[in-house]
């Protein structure tokens, strides 16, 4: 056998049956610590819960009762994806997900201030049936109204790359 034949270079004798140790070919990853935490994780579940109750119940009606209540029922659903978009944007780190964050959470916001504002002046629009944003909330306790503000005060605070002046004036790695 030669030097350059393969079957020359002996490989270490194992057991019959046993399996060769694994080799980790991979390059070394650095852990980063968690993203949510504290106060954020609660903010993502009550996100979790609202988007899981806002979809359900807007898929639902949709599927039995969407004549009676359209505009209502459509907004509910709206508001569901909504919900459902900014918890997987609080969630997933980077420059990307956050910037989802903040629109979804901005729409938010609007909408519960835009549809809040007409359920008050315009009445009739939901007198059939109320979405998750009429009267700013008040069927979820006023939850969709307060929950915005919590998320862009929460976002505000958390800035991809850790420290929020460096992120805003140097830019920061993520994505």
């Amino acid at each position: 056998m030669s030097a350059t034949d393969p079957a020359s270079t002996t490989a270490p004798q194992r057991s019959p049956g046993t399996k060769p140790p694994r080799r980790n070919k991979s390059p070394r990853r650095i852990e980063s610590p968690r993203r949510i935490h504290g106060i954020g994780a609660v903010l993502v579940t009550i996100y979790a819960i609202l988007a899981i109750g806002a979809t359900s119940r807007a898929v639902f009606q949709m599927l039995t009762e969407y004549s009676v209540a359209p505009i209502s029922i459509t907004l509910s659903g709206l508001s569901g994806v909504i919900y459902v978009l900014a918890t997987i944007a609080l969630i997933l780190p980077g420059r990307s997900w956050y910037r989802v964050a903040w629109v979804t959470i901005s729409f938010e916001l609007l909408g519960v201030i835009t549809i809040g504002t007409l359920s008050l002046l315009v009445p009739n629009i939901f007198a059939d049936m109320n979405s998750v944003w009429s009267y700013y909330g008040f069927g979820y306790v006023f939850v969709p109204l307060v929950l915005p503000v919590l998320g862009m005060l929460w976002l505000r605070r958390h800035r991809p790359g850790g420290n929020p002046a460096l992120s805003r004036n140097t830019g920061s790695a993520g994505d």
